[in-house]
C-alpha cells in the first residue's frame, strides 16, 4: 500500500503526519487489496479568523476509487471523521461484492 500525504496552504508538523500514517495503516484490516492512499490536509480559505481544517482521503483499489471529505476545527477531528466514513464505504462495497 502506497500512502501519500499532502498538505495544502500550510506545513504539517511531524506529530500530525505520524498520526495520519498510523491511522491509515489500519485500513489494511478492512480491505486487503488497497493499492494507493492519497491524504490531503487543507486549510479552508475563509475570511474569518478561525479557519476550518479539511481532510480528504482517496483510496485506490482494483476497479474503483473511494473518496471522502470532512471538515472541522482540528485536523485530527476532520481526519477521524473522514476515516470513519471511508471505513463504512469499504464495508458496504465488500458486502455488495460478497452478495
Amino acid at each position: 500500500m502506497n500512502v501519500k500525504i499532502q498538505t495544502v496552504h500550510f506545513d504539517a508538523d511531524l506529530k500530525l503526519l505520524e498520526y495520519v500514517s498510523k491511522k491509515i495503516e489500519k485500513l489494511q484490516t478492512f480491505h486487503d487489496r488497497i493499492i494507493k492512499v492519497d491524504v490531503f490536509l487543507k486549510l479552508d480559505n475563509v475570511v474569518h479568523t478561525i479557519k476550518d481544517k479539511i481532510a480528504e482521503i482517496r483510496v485506490h483499489v482494483p476497479r474503483q476509487n473511494l473518496f471522502v471529505k470532512a471538515s472541522s476545527k482540528s485536523f485530527e477531528e476532520s481526519f477521524d471523521s473522514a476515516l470513519d466514513s471511508l471505513v463504512n464505504q469499504i464495508k458496504r462495497k465488500k458486502e455488495k461484492q460478497t452478495v
